[in-house]
C-alpha cells in the first residue's frame, strides 16, 4: 500500500535586502536594557572601590568595573546598530566608529 502526501505551496522565496528587520529591532530592543544593567553594574563596582558601597560579590574576570563598561558601550552599540538596520534595511555604523587612520588613497594606479 501507498500512501501519498501533498503539502501545499509556501510562501515564495524573498531574495531581496533587509528580510529580518523585525528580527533585529526586537535583538536591539533587548540589548537596551542589558546594556544598562552592565552599566548599573560598571558603576556599582566602581563605587565599591572607592568604598561608597558595601562589597562586590563577583570576582575574577568581571570583577573590574572597565569590563562591565566595555561590555555596556558594546552592546549599546550593538543595539544602535541592528535598530538602524531594523528601520532602514542596511547596517550602518555610528560616525565615531568609523576608522580614519586609514584612509582611502585616491589618484595612484
Amino acid at each position: 500500500m501507498k500512501v501519498r502526501i501533498q503539502l501545499g505551496t509556501g510562501a515564495p522565496l524573498q531574495r531581496k535586502a533587509g528580510k529580518n528587520r523585525h528580527l533585529a529591532l526586537a535583538a536591539g530592543a533587548l540589548l537596551i536594557p542589558a546594556a544598562l544593567m552592565a552599566y548599573v553594574v560598571g558603576f556599582w563596582r566602581l563605587a565599591s572601590e572607592m568604598d561608597l558601597t558595601p562589597g562586590f560579590a563577583v570576582t575574577g574576570l568581571f570583577a573590574h568595573w572597565q569590563v562591565w563598561i566595555a561590555l555596556a558601550v558594546v552592546l549599546q552599540v550593538t543595539a544602535s546598530v541592528l535598530e538602524g538596520y531594523g528601520r532602514e534595511g542596511e547596517f550602518h555604523l555610528p560616525r565615531l566608529l568609523h576608522l580614519r587612520v586609514f584612509p582611502l588613497r585616491r589618484g595612484r594606479g
